[in-house]
């Protein structure tokens, strides 16, 4: 047992990476355990694991006193002097107490802890992997279905893909890949539980970085994203060089790139806009494919009154709104739409008043 124990502690510090000194600490826990189970509990007990021959032993540690009132703790110099004459009052004096049977209690309780550090370590490791791809896309085959999650598969684990993380009307099967955002990792006493999404803003972001080299490699960036997970979403670009056209890149030829991540979506609308400092135009470009006449801009309020044509106001404003909405959450700016005519009429309706007050 003692050669096979230094044996399993030098493989899991090779294989698992694990320092020799946290499986000694491990060990000599549980042996310690053990003992305090098993046997007559001494008091300040430790265990001690030799890596040089595999044994331990059950030490008891006392104090070297002139005379002896509490035998548990204690110790007379006379007697700890048979051991070594160096001792002197107030030392401390260590005492085997290691019962005879205990080898093989204590090989049970090093095994069970060689084993649990073992699930420890896996489970750290599989932390450590996953904690470092939070805010990433990552690629999943789908295991198994309940009433609560979609259990993703990523190998070493699953990733769990909650109802609310779910594209509205998207289906999933079982052995089919999948794409999902790392949302969250949180480390339990089962191991990590990995959050993913399809819903999450940062998964568009993710696509976009994938599918278009030239936001990879930083000549394009994405400067906002606004979506409605199924329905539509809006992104915003810029090229940090002027001669690049950063919303054709995105787009790709014949509409190639941008395709193949709606058909990723699941058939999600995507308006890409041009980016731009100056937020009149921001804000026109963010209503697109609706046409603008105007931007009126309130910097204070940090809002906006767009002006549109008669024919374009239910396409500025969208279904349910949803077009004007995301424009708003693109832009950070809040947007009230008008028709032209209704602007007009407002401005007619301002100008009589002052000629009625000039009067």
């Amino acid at each position: 047992m003692n050669q096979e124990l230094l044996n399993a502690i030098e493989y899991i510090q090779k294989e698992k990476n694990i320092p020799t000194e946290v499986l000694i600490e491990a060990i000599e826990a549980a042996l310690l355990t053990a003992y305090k189970k098993n046997y007559e509990d001494h008091k300040n007990v430790r265990v001690e694991l030799s890596m040089e021959t595999g044994n331990y032993r059950v030490v008891s540690r006392k104090d070297v006193v002139e005379e002896v009132f509490d035998p548990s703790e204690e110790i007379d110099l006379l007697t700890a002097r048979t051991y070594n004459p160096a001792y002197e009052i107030g030392d401390p004096f260590d005492e085997d107490v290691t019962p005879e049977d205990f080898n093989r209690v204590g090989a049970q309780a090093a095994k069970q802890a060689v084993m649990q550090r073992i699930r420890d370590a896996e489970r750290e490791i599989l932390f450590e992997e996953y904690i470092g791809k939070e805010d990433e896309l990552i690629i999943g085959v789908i295991d198994r279905i309940d009433h609560r999650f979609v259990y993703v598969s990523l190998g070493k684990t699953d990733a769990v893909l909650s109802e609310a993380e779910r594209i509205p009307g998207e289906e999933y099967k079982p052995g089919e890949r999948i794409k999902v955002y790392l949302n969250k990792v949180e480390q339990t006493t089962r191991g990590p539980q990995i959050y993913v999404s399809r819903t999450h803003p940062n998964l568009l972001k993710r696509l976009f970085e994938e599918e278009v080299p030239e936001i990879y490699d930083g000549t394009v960036e994405i400067m906002s994203v606004a979506r409605e997970a199924g329905e539509r979403s809006k992104i915003s670009v810029h090229a940090v060089n002027s001669d690049v056209d950063a919303v054709g890149s995105c787009v790709g030829a014949r509409g190639a790139r941008v395709e193949a991540i709606v058909d990723e979506l699941s058939g999600e609308k995507i308006d890409i806009v041009l980016w731009d400092e100056d937020p009149k135009v921001y804000v026109k470009n963010a209503l697109s494919p609706s046409e603008v006449i105007d931007v009126i801009v309130n910097e204070e309020h940090k809002s906006t009154t767009v002006i549109v044509p008669d024919h374009q106001l239910s396409l500025a404003i969208g279904k349910r709104g949803q077009n004007a909405r995301l424009a708003a959450k693109l832009t950070g700016w809040k947007i009230d739409i008008i028709s032209e005519s209704d602007f007009n009429n407002e401005e007619d309706d301002s100008d009589s008043n002052i000629e009625e007050i000039t009067e």
